[in-house]
């Protein structure tokens, strides 16, 4: 077989090498635009991990990357005056030239053809290049801006997200016995610097900022050496007399770039296969693009050597690595997001800034920075136990430290004993509107189950308000008599605090029960819907008729009522609910809010009624006892509710009287495109949260003691509600207590008996493993 491989960087090298190792009797040739030993950056960091694919994969060249190794566990984040290390991370870092020469030499020991100074621009300039035309398999390795797959992209559908962050590679002969961030704000803005050392005397600095900062540095403006001598004057503290130096001399006039996100609907056409950033990138705050590449190369080689039929051999690579690749693409774009809005972030107190740090890109994990190294996570939990009980005015010491998500949390007079919600979840079982015996039931369970805060079902506050027939409701007194039962029986026997959710179905009212068929309008028995302008649902779903102003203040006094209904019931705390495409969501968003009056167009006019509401509540509402308010942060639709707009509208609502902000999606149009992933809803709590300064709830695919206890610590919410995992399991929080070792948690003594059997059960499992 012919093979030619464009691109002589980490990936092209070590396809050729391994290929050529399996079968020697290949033709196998590297074409490299330049010459030997340029190449732009410095050093290139692999994990542990990584180290053993590489083993599995030639021990030669393996052996010989392990000799030129810089390693290092620790991870230092500098912040202000603080310095915070977490141990046990496992990294190694080598001169990207060492790595390319120790690749060149591997691969022409086998007998790869290695030629230089060959820039393919297309296919066909392969023709022109001798020995290098009818190849059997070609190669694409030719970098983030590869023109194979530009002259290809009818086939490979990429797609090119070129980010607002800026960043410059430099070296430095300051050494780094850790991975280190720095991060500086001043007058100008916030820059942070990524640091490491891979050999002896020589450190990578990467700098990088927002578009904000980097203009008023002066850095747009800048050519290498202005660029260079800004840094080090940012920088001097840390540099230590130390000089940064470019290797970058094509880009001496303008030494910053903008990280660009790579993804290709397809990664091969006929005989042309894509690899490394061709394929794909990933952000450099994870260092995972190089490690990409050269997995990448493994399983292609692997492929190609052992399947007969070269389309199965590049479907199997694609479909193998497509997955791998979106994995880490996913962690990457989560750490990337995460140092493009640094600024989000710094007003965090060192300790959280550390942690969210660390945790940003979700890889890292509560308790894998427990197995990383204990003692640093034991120094974020005890300081924030401290700080949560201090704020709930409560006694804590050094042997009773809580797990953040059992931490106290106070809003007002109501002071929670964890952080453990269970989510509103519609059961569609009232009649007339009351909830009877399943309710009791349903939420009683989840209350002696240990959750913190317990919210009801949207209750409708109206018989038009409803969704269905099987709806609660809170606009009789009769209501609040039933009502009033399960919060007593909550209240007496557990020490949940329970939250009446408010709302009014609006154009998504009149159906049938959703078992029935969803999103349906009721043959008969049904009622005339309302919402801000006179668009359905559904195609299929009833019209409804267009509110007046009469018809808002109306449903605003149904507001006030239920409100009264819901203090008489004993509640502890009221929540309006204005996402999912309900009457309130449906004036926010403009997709069904169409109105050319006061009540239209612009955020301000859209949040108009809704926000009159949320104040009707609040000054109905007794004092002490606090107000949330359900947003959607984005209807996943293009020109609908985005999650810039989505911190404006928290902020609004806040103004307005509400002590935190419940941050869900979408559910406001059939046309939403969500990405669903674990704790996919969580980011956009995080922006709300930091960039608007409230209080949020986060919800949404949480499933776990340890996602839930990074969310908590990083600051990404003040509390975690989960729907689903509570309706598999009422008893979740008291699980989750006894696999942490979490005694404090108060159990129904009725309950004892099961408890120190699962406790027994769980310590087992611990001796064995």
């Amino acid at each position: 077989m012919r093979v030619v491989t464009i691109g002589g960087g980490p990936a092209g090298l070590y396809f050729a090498l391994l290929l050529k190792k399996a079968h020697a009797e290949h033709d196998v040739t590297v074409l490299e635009r330049n010459a030997p030993g340029v190449t732009f950056g410095w050093g290139v960091v692999f994990s542990d991990q990584t180290l053993q694919n590489f083993q599995a994969a030639d021990e030669d060249t393996y052996h010989t990357i392990v000799e030129h190794f810089a390693h290092w566990d620790d991870i230092d984040v500098v912040v202000g005056d603080r310095t915070i290390t977490s141990g046990g991370h496992g990294f190694s870092g080598i001169a990207r030239r060492t790595l390319l020469e120790i690749l060149h030499r591997r691969a022409v020991s086998l007998g790869v053809d290695v030629r230089f100074n060959c820039n393919v621009a297309s296919i066909e300039a392969l023709d022109s290049i001798r020995a290098c035309n009818n190849a059997d398999l070609i190669v694409a390795a030719d970098g983030v801006n590869s023109a194979i797959r530009h002259e290809r992209a009818a086939v490979f559908k990429p797609h090119l997200d070129v980010r607002p962050a800026h960043f410059v590679w430099f070296g430095t002969t300051r050494p780094f016995d850790a991975f280190t961030f720095f991060f500086v704000q001043n007058e100008l803005g916030v820059f942070q610097a990524h640091c490491y050392r891979f050999e002896d005397g020589l450190s990578t600095f990467i700098v990088e900022c927002d578009d904000e900062s980097w203009r008023r540095a002066g850095f747009d403006g800048a050519d290498a050496s202005t660029t260079i001598a800004i840094c080090e004057r940012m920088f001097s503290q840390w540099l230590d007399g130390h000089h940064l130096m470019s290797n970058a001399t094509h880009r001496e006039r303008s030494p910053w770039v903008n990280f660009v996100r790579v993804t290709n609907e397809r990664w091969f056409d006929d005989n042309v296969v894509l690899v490394g950033d061709a394929a794909h990138t990933a952000h450099f705050s994870i260092g995972s693009g190089t490690k990409l590449a050269m997995e990448d190369a493994i399983s292609l080689a692997r492929a190609v050597a052992t399947h007969s039929s070269l389309p199965s051999a590049l479907q199997t690579y694609q479909d193998e690595r497509m997955i791998e690749a979106l994995r880490l693409q996913n962690a990457s774009r989560n750490s990337m997001e995460w140092f493009e809005n640094v600024r989000r972030y710094i007003h965090l107190p060192p300790e959280q800034f550390a942690y969210s740090l660390l945790t940003r890109s979700q890889r890292v994990s509560h308790e894998n920075l427990r197995l990383r190294d204990s003692a640093y996570l034991s120094g974020v939990e005890r300081w924030f136990a401290a700080r949560a009980t201090a704020a709930a005015s409560r006694p804590t010491t050094e042997t009773e430290v809580a797990p953040p998500m059992f931490t106290p949390y106070t809003l007002r007079g109501m002071t929670l004993v964890n952080r453990i919600a269970v989510a509103p979840m519609d059961m569609y079982r009232s009649i007339d509107g009351v909830p009877g015996e399943f309710h009791a039931v349903h939420l009683g369970a989840r209350a002696l189950g240990g959750a913190g805060l317990i919210f009801t079902e949207m209750v409708c506050v109206s018989p038009d308000a409803r969704i269905t027939l099987g709806c609660a409701g809170m606009y009789t007194s009769e209501h609040a008599k039933a009502w009033r039962r399960i919060v007593d029986f909550a209240h007496r026997e557990s020490d949940a605090r329970i939250c009446l959710q408010l709302g009014h179905s609006g154009r998504r009212g009149s159906t049938k029960l959703p078992w029935e068929a969803s999103n349906a309008s009721l043959d008969t028995g049904g009622w005339e819907t309302i919402a801000p302008s006179a668009i359905p649902y559904t195609p299929a779903m009833h019209t409804p008729r267009e509110m007046t102003r009469a018809d808002m203040d109306a449903v605003r006094d149904d507001f006030v009522r239920g409100v009264r209904h819901g203090i008489d019931a004993g509640f502890d705390m009221i929540e309006l609910h204005c996402a999912h495409g309900y009457l309130m969501s449906s004036f926010i968003t403009p997709l069904s809010n169409r109105r050319d009056d006061c009540y239209g167009g612009s955020l301000e006019n859209r949040l108009r009624f809704p926000l009159e509401v949320c104040a009707a509540m609040r000054e109905a509402w007794p004092a002490d006892r606090p107000m949330s308010v359900r947003i959607s942060a984005t209807d996943w639709v293009e020109g609908g509710v985005d999650g810039a707009e989505s911190v404006e509208i928290a902020r609004a609502f806040v103004d307005a009287g509400a002590d935190i902000i419940h941050v869900s999606t979408g559910e406001t149009s059939i046309d939403a495109q969500p990405v669903y992933g674990r704790m996919y809803q969580t980011p956009y709590s995080d922006r709300i949260r930091n960039e608007a300064g409230v209080r949020t709830i986060a919800v949404g695919n949480i499933l776990d003691a340890d996602q839930v206890n990074a969310i908590i610590t990083s600051g990404r919410a003040d509390i975690c509600a989960l729907g689903r995992p509570h309706l598999t399991d009422p008893n979740w929080t008291l699980r989750a207590a006894a696999e942490l070792g979490y005694a404090p948690q108060r159990w129904t003594p009725s309950y004892y008996p099961g408890r120190r059997q699962l406790e027994r059960e769980l310590a087992k499992q611990r001796s064995t493993g």
